[in-house]
């Protein structure tokens, strides 16, 4: 049997996840996040984005293995087995994941830089459309954009807001991105692109008084955008633990043949 990890606790707010959470504490020792191996994610897809950018802010990386407290559960695996938890973990497979770093530019000249898992997302904030000009590579692809935004999505994100907004699903290991506009209006028949992820993709907000947008990386929110550059984070690259036969891979796959 494989060494049992250290695991640590990191559990959603949620009445549910936290009666979950209480459970397992009766039957297992967990350690303080700093002492582990391991980050036993109780909740949702939400709890989980929160807990990876928790470690990207922290600078401790360690592999993520989510218990679906939640809704969708996406990122997350069956909340209840036969086999206990930490048995669990140790048989889990990896599956590696890159963010995007987001590099914003706000109205008063200040530069954020934020990663994102899933995606990064420019939305209008007005009732106006947002005007945005795209460049890949320093080209200028698409001079001027009207639409209500725009985003890039990561493979692991290419299923969530991505898709609901006619996005493509893209499979793990294809190392794309995809740009999918957001109710676009002009030119009309730009349904976006797919993007090799060792590219860089920078929005430049052409109206920024009349027609402000705000940036979007998952769930950190910049408002009064100038510009923004877009590009895969390698080293701050995140890992996932599935249950054998459960893997992200084949959850992302098998979404092609939903109807």
């Amino acid at each position: 049997m494989p060494k049992l990890p250290r695991l640590a606790l990191l559990v959603s707010d949620t009445d549910r996840a936290q009666e979950a959470a209480d459970a397992l504490r009766a039957e297992n020792d967990f350690v303080p996040f700093d002492e582990a191996d391991v980050a036993v994610v109780i909740g949702g897809d939400g709890q989980m984005l929160h807990a990876l950018h928790q470690m990207i802010d922290a600078g401790r990386v360690i592999p993520a293995y989510g218990l679906n407290l939640g809704t969708v559960g996406f990122l997350m695996n069956r909340p209840k087995s036969a086999r206990p938890l930490a048995e669990r973990v140790a048989r889990a497979r990896g599956l590696a994941v890159t963010p995007l770093e987001m590099t914003a530019t706000t109205g008063s000249g200040k530069q954020e830089s934020v990663c994102a898992i899933n995606e990064v997302s420019l939305l209008r904030e007005t009732r106006q459309t947002a005007r945005l000009e795209i460049s890949v590579n320093a080209k200028v692809r698409v001079p001027e954009l009207h639409c209500d935004g725009i985003l890039v999505a990561t493979p692991a994100g290419s299923t969530a807001y991505n898709l609901s907004a006619n996005g493509p699903i893209l499979p793990l290991g294809s190392a794309m991105l995809a740009l999918t506009p957001i109710s676009p209006f002009r030119p009309r028949r730009w349904r976006g692109a797919i993007i090799p992820d060792h590219y860089e993709i920078e929005f430049r907000v052409l109206d920024p008084d009349k027609r402000p947008v705000a940036a979007v990386a998952d769930q950190k929110e910049l408002r009064d955008i100038l510009s923004v550059k877009v590009k895969v984070a390698r080293d701050k690259q995140l890992t996932l633990l599935f249950d054998p036969g459960k893997t992200l891979e084949e959850r992302i796959f098998a979404e092609q043949f939903q109807f």
